[in-house]
């Protein structure tokens, strides 16, 4: 007798877990069945994210591109996984590689976005980078997996926290990622994945008063609407190319503080 196979359920990752959408619902995506987030799922995401914020954010960069560089040790391991929810393994490889790209860059974003300043006085003067806080970012539909890394990564190596809604049409991708990021040291928290409807959810992360900052490189054509509620608090709202790859990508997750200090006090 042959056997039945074990049937992977593909479900949503927030604070470290894989649950299941409080609502009980899924929907179908390349004959899988996915869990379908819902509002409360999102507040739950954005919840787990502000826990996790002061501990990412208080590590050392070099610790943070550690981290990062185990990322793509285990999307290393897992390629021919990912391969099967994407393009193939050129895309693979590519995202794989702009992971180490990224966790080069964690401690050496200081240097390059910060330093110190001529001023006309007896002071010191630096500017130096902080992470925002909690980003929501809508992923682009493609590439399936190289979209998503791309939207991800500046916002982590910046240090800060993400609540990732994935494309709808590609979301199986999103959660082999997320299998990924689960066995990559980073602590719970620190990335939320939710699958589900744009329409349903983009409008309550772009409103949500814990959410410090919004990409909408991934949004379906509501972008205006997503703005007016992202003014609410006036969150910082992010457009970029699905495949870009840049230290600017990073800068626009982080707030310049400029600290001024007496010479000879």
């Amino acid at each position: 007798m042959s056997r039945l196979p074990v049937k992977k359920t593909y479900k949503l990752y927030i604070g470290g877990a894989f649950p299941r959408s409080e609502s009980g619902r899924t929907y179908e995506v390349d004959g899988q069945n996915v869990a379908r987030a819902s509002r409360k799922d999102a507040r739950d995401a954005v919840r787990a994210a502000r826990a996790a914020f002061p501990g990412w954010s208080g590590l050392t960069a070099y610790n943070r591109g550690q981290v990062l560089y185990r990322l793509a040790e285990m999307m290393e391991a897992r390629a021919t996984n990912l391969e099967s929810v994407c393009s193939g393994r050129d895309e693979v490889d590519a995202a794989i590689d702009r992971v180490i790209w990224y966790a080069g860059w964690a401690d050496k974003l200081a240097q390059v976005l910060g330093g110190s300043n001529p001023v006309a006085g007896p002071y010191f003067d630096f500017t130096v980078p902080e992470p925002t806080g909690v980003v929501a970012v809508l992923a682009p539909a493609e590439p399936a997996l190289g979209g998503i890394v791309s939207r991800i990564l500046p916002a982590l190596a910046g240090g800060n926290v993400v609540v990732v809604l994935a494309s709808e049409t590609h979301a199986l991708a999103a959660i082999e990622l997320a299998e990924a990021f689960a066995t990559a040291d980073l602590p719970g928290g620190v990335v939320n994945i939710l699958t589900g409807s744009q329409d349903e959810l983009a409008p309550w992360l772009a409103g949500h008063m814990d959410v410090n900052a919004i990409d909408l490189t991934g949004a379906d054509g509501t972008s205006a609407e997503l703005e007016r509620l992202a003014a609410e608090n006036v969150k910082r709202v992010v457009r970029s190319s699905a495949e870009a790859q840049s230290p600017w990508e990073i800068e626009a997750f982080v707030e310049l503080k400029t600290v001024w200090h007496p010479i000879g006090l």
